[in-house]
């Protein structure tokens, strides 16, 4: 099963349209994750339309639109995988104790915000992974997303992706 991981669009705030690169992945996976700050709904609609399956939750720069249709919090099992999706998790110091406190049931946690990407896990087995933003680098070198497979049960091959600049 293959997993495209994406956050933090603030579209059309930090660019008018989602990057090519990314919007070819949509046919190829078989679950889309979102973890906030879409802040249109112009993006949801493309992306409940593209993908086989989306699992989104709303973040701090959505509006009343999006939260009316999103949840702020997600949950999917995922070929016997427990997966979450949140946008914010607080600061990076404490972050992994943290996230395996509020969600102890979890095996993956896919959240945003930052616009940086992370990828840990937790004392327990928690796995963190933050996709970082395909439209917004802030402080990073690259605009990021990342893609995951499911093989067994078992998380594989979780791979950032870079995104050309401009």
């Amino acid at each position: 099963m293959r997993l495209l991981l994406i956050s933090d669009t603030h579209l059309p705030r930090r660019a008018k349209r989602l990057p090519e690169a990314l919007l070819a992945e949509l046919p190829r996976a078989d679950v889309v994750f979102h973890a906030g700050d879409w802040v249109d709904t112009a993006t949801l609609d493309l992306l409940e339309s593209r993908s086989r399956r989306l699992i989104g939750v709303y973040g701090n720069n959505d509006g009343p639109g999006l939260r009316a249709r999103l949840p702020e919090v997600a949950y999917a099992e995922l070929d016997g995988l427990r997966f979450g999706a949140v946008h914010e998790t607080g600061s990076a110091q404490g972050r992994e104790a943290r996230c395996a406190a509020r969600f102890p049931d979890l095996d993956v946690l896919v959240f945003g915000h930052s616009h940086i990407p992370w990828d840990s896990t937790a004392p327990g087995g928690l796995r963190l992974l933050n996709p970082g933003s395909p439209t917004d680098r802030r402080r990073q070198p690259y605009r990021t997303y990342m893609t995951a497979e499911i093989e067994g049960g078992t998380l594989v091959e979780v791979t950032l992706h870079r995104l050309p600049q401009g």
